[in-house]
């Protein structure tokens, strides 16, 4: 039977210029990373299956 632990877990993407440059599962890293990229920003990722609003 298959792991589902990874199916609960966060992903934070780093975003420049409307690019993913960076993608981690830890937020104090991600920042760390966009703190290299003049106006990225850091954000949560979809969740696979999730409907955009």
């Amino acid at each position: 039977m298959p792991c589902s632990c990874a199916k609960n877990r966060k992903t934070f993407e780093v975003v420049a210029s409307d690019k993913v440059v960076y993608s981690s599962t830890s937020e104090p890293t991600a920042k760390a990373v966009a703190k290299r990229y003049p106006g990225s920003v850091v954000r949560e990722q979809a969740k696979t299956g999730a409907k955009a609003s």
